[in-house]
C-alpha cells in the first residue's frame, strides 16, 4: 500500500512588493510519499510545513500562549465557560481536557514531520548537500523548541528533579501505525536532546536569508542560539547562558549582533514591536500570519482576541500592572496598557480585534536574551555586565529612568530587579509561567472575575498538566505523573 503524508503547499513568494515574501500558504492536502520530496519546490513546501505546525492556534499561533499566562499570575479570568480555558487559570485540568490533549497532540505532529524531514534529506539527491543541511537545521531547530515547549508544560522543571519522568523522546519518522509504545525518558536526557538539536543546528543553519520577514519567520543561526539562552536558563546553568549569549550580543553598550545583511538589536521604540512592523531588528524569531481568514486563529484562540477585544482574561490589579512603568507616560510600554469598560486593565500588544487575526506573535525577541544575559550574570557575580544589560532593556522604553541603588546594589537585589524587569517587558508573551517554575515557585492564588483560584505549590500535582489521556489510551509504556 502507498504510504501518504500530509502536505501543507507553503510556498515563498520572493517579489518586491510589500508583504509579498509572506508564506504563502495553500490548503493542506495528502499526496504520495513517494512524490512529496520529489521537487525542490515540494521539499521547501515540507520545510515550511515545520513552521505552519508551530503556527497551530492551539500551540504558538495563540492559545498555548495564553494557557501559560492564565496558569501563572498577573491575569484575572473573565469568562466562565470551558472553552476559554477557565479551568486552566483554576489550576484544574484533567488529563481528559482537550487542551491538555491537543497541545501534547500538535507538539508531537510538528517533532514527526521533523524526523520526517531530516530523515528525507539524508537521503536526497533533489537538491544540493548544503541546501539539505539547511533543512535539517531547520526541522532540529522545530523539533528541540517543540520538545522544550512539552517538557516544560508535562514535566516537573529541571531544576526541582531532572531525573523525573520526562517525554517519549521520539527522534526517528512514524509514517504507518504500530509505533505508539515508547517509555518516557527523563527530564534530563530531553534536555540534553534538546541541546545537542540546537548545537547542531546552529552549525548547519544560515546565518541570514534574502529578506526580513524570512529572517523572522525561519530558523537561523542566531535563532538557535538565542533560544539556547532560554534552555540554558532553564537549568540554572548560568556559564552556558553567559557563553551562548556573547556569540549574539557585543560586549558594550549599544549591545548588538551584526553578521553579514543581519542586524539583531533592540527597536529603538518598544511600541514599533507591536505596531505592525513585525520583522524588525528585535524579532529574532516570529510566527507571521497573512491578512487571511484560512489561516490565522479562531477567535477564542487569538491573543488579540483573548487580551483586548473580549477580554477572555484581564491584568491582574496586584499583580505587574500595578508597576510604575506600566503606569506612567514617561515609559512607551505603559502605551500598550489600557482600560475596558469595566475598568480593568487590559493588554493591548496584540490589537487586531477583528478577524483575521494577523498580529505577528513574537517568540524570541532580542530584548529576552539581554535579560537572559543580565540574569546569568548576575547570579555569576559579575554585577558591572549585568546592571548594563538591565538598563538597555529599561531606558529603550523610558531613556530618564534611573534605578534606585538599593534595586541593583547586590546580587539578590539586582535578580529580582530583572525578573520585575521581565514581567514589564514580556508580559502576555508567555513567560511568566516558565519563569515561575524554572525557579521552583509557588504560582500564588488569584483573583478574577470567576472567583479565586488557589496557589499551587511545586509539590502538588498540578503544579505541571497531567499526561494526557489520549497519550496514555495508546502508548501502553506511558506512565502518567507521579
Amino acid at each position: 500500500m502507498k504510504k501518504y503524508i500530509l502536505i501543507i503547499g507553503a510556498i515563498l513568494m520572493f517579489t518586491s512588493a510589500c508583504n509579498d515574501d509572506l508564506l504563502d500558504t495553500q490548503p493542506e492536502s495528502s499526496i504520495p510519499e513517494s512524490i512529496a520530496y520529489s521537487t525542490p519546490e515540494k521539499i521547501l513546501a515540507q520545510t515550511n510545513n515545520l513552521y505552519k505546525q508551530l503556527q497551530n492556534q492551539s500551540f504558538y499561533g495563540g492559545r498555548f500562549i495564553v494557557f501559560n499566562e492564565q496558569r501563572a499570575d498577573q491575569f484575572g479570568q473573565n469568562d466562565g465557560n470551558a472553552a476559554t480555558g477557565s479551568a486552566v487559570w483554576n489550576q484544574n485540568v484533567a488529563s481528559t481536557n482537550d487542551f491538555v490533549n491537543n497541545i501534547w497532540s500538535v507538539g508531537y505532529t510538528a517533532i514527526n514531520a521533523s524526523n520526517i524531514l531530516i530523515s528525507k534529506m539524508n537521503e536526497t539527491t533533489v537538491i544540493s548537500n548544503d541546501l539539505a543541511k539547511n533543512y535539517i537545521a531547520e526541522a532540529k531547530f522545530i523539533r528541540a523548541f517543540c520538545y522544550f515547549s512539552l517538557i516544560q508544560t508535562y514535566a516537573k522543571p529541571y531544576n526541582q528533579d531532572k531525573n523525573a519522568l520526562g517525554l517519549p523522546l521520539r527522534l526517528t519518522p512514524i509514517t504507518s501505525s504500530g509505533h505508539n509504545n515508547l517509555a518516557r525518558s527523563s527530564v534530563e536526557m530531553v534536555y540534553t536532546q534538546i541541546l545537542k538539536d540546537l548545537d547542531e543546528a546552529e552549525t548547519d543553519l544560515p546565518v541570514s536569508y534574502t529578506t526580513p520577514l524570512l529572517n523572522t519567520s525561519r530558523a537561523k543561526k542566531c535563532t538557535a542560539i538565542a533560544l539556547k539562552t532560554r534552555v540554558y536558563l532553564a537549568q540554572n546553568n548560568f556559564v552556558k547562558v553567559i557563553e551562548e549569549s556573547k556569540k549574539i550580543v557585543s560586549e558594550t553598550a549599544p549591545f548588538q549582533y551584526v553578521e553579514g545583511n543581519l542586524t539583531q538589536k533592540l527597536e529603538a521604540n518598544f511600541v514599533t514591536i507591536f505596531g505592525g512592523s513585525y520583522t524588525g531588528s528585535e524579532a529574532i524569531f516570529s510566527i507571521p500570519f497573512a491578512n487571511s481568514t484560512t489561516e490565522t486563529p479562531a477567535s477564542q484562540y487569538a491573543l488579540a482576541y483573548n487580551y483586548f477585544k473580549q477580554p477572555i482574561i484581564f491584568l491582574a490589579a496586584s499583580g505587574i500592572a500595578s508597576n510604575p512603568a506600566l503606569n506612567t507616560a514617561a515609559d512607551a510600554r505603559a502605551n500598550l496598557i489600557g482600560t475596558n469598560a469595566a475598568n480593568q486593565k487590559v493588554l493591548k500588544k496584540f490589537s487586531i480585534t477583528t478577524a483575521p487575526f494577523s498580529d505577528y506573535v513574537p517568540v524570541i525577541r532580542y530584548a529576552e536574551v539581554l535579560l537572559n544575559y543580565a540574569e546569568a550574570a548576575a547570579n555569576v557575580d559579575d554585577l558591572t555586565t549585568s546592571t548594563s544589560l538591565l538598563k538597555a532593556v529599561r531606558n529603550r522604553s523610558d531613556p530618564n529612568y534611573v534605578f534606585p541603588a538599593n534595586e541593583i546594589a547586590t546580587k539578590e537585589a539586582l535578580i529580582a530587579t530583572i525578573q520585575k524587569e521581565r514581567d514589564i517587558e514580556l508580559l502576555g508573551e508567555g513567560f511568566r509561567l516558565m519563569d515561575l517554575q524554572r525557579k521552583v515557585q509557588t504560582l500564588p492564588a488569584k483573583q478574577g472575575s470567576i472567583g479565586t483560584a488557589p496557589l499551587v505549590l511545586p509539590t502538588s500535582s498540578n503544579y505541571i498538566w497531567p499526561i494526557p489521556s489520549g497519550e496514555i489510551a495508546v502508548n501502553m509504556l506511558m506512565q502518567p505523573n507521579s
